[in-house]
């Protein structure tokens, strides 16, 4: 994680969830653990280098776990940690907001 984090617990959140597609990253994990390319096909207009990025990102936060299986050819799997599980109220909430939103439109 980063050395310095901000003094704000909602900033903080921010910062590890900071833009659409690690939300997206999560709701798509929080199904279960997946391969790169199940993900980026989930997920839609992501490109490569960006879900790479990101996925990056994540695991040096503690927020996703990747594995790496030694096969030929050699394959990838993505989950996520405790920590990242933890964001699953804060995702339930986005998507009940989310639906209300909708409705009223």
């Amino acid at each position: 994680m980063e050395n310095q984090m901000p003094t704000c617990p909602v900033e903080t959140t921010l910062l590890l969830i900071s833009n659409r597609w690690k939300v997206l990253i999560i709701r798509e994990l929080l199904t279960g653990t997946k391969r790169f390319g199940e993900l980026k096909k989930s997920i839609g207009h992501i490109s490569q280098k960006v879900l790479t990025s990101n996925l990056r990102d994540m695991e040096a936060n503690g927020l996703v776990k990747r594995d790496v299986f030694a096969e030929v050819p050699p394959h990838v799997e993505y989950s996520l940690t405790e920590l990242g599980m933890s964001l699953k109220p804060i995702l339930d909430a986005m998507y009940v907001w989310g639906e209300n939103f909708k409705n009223k439109q």
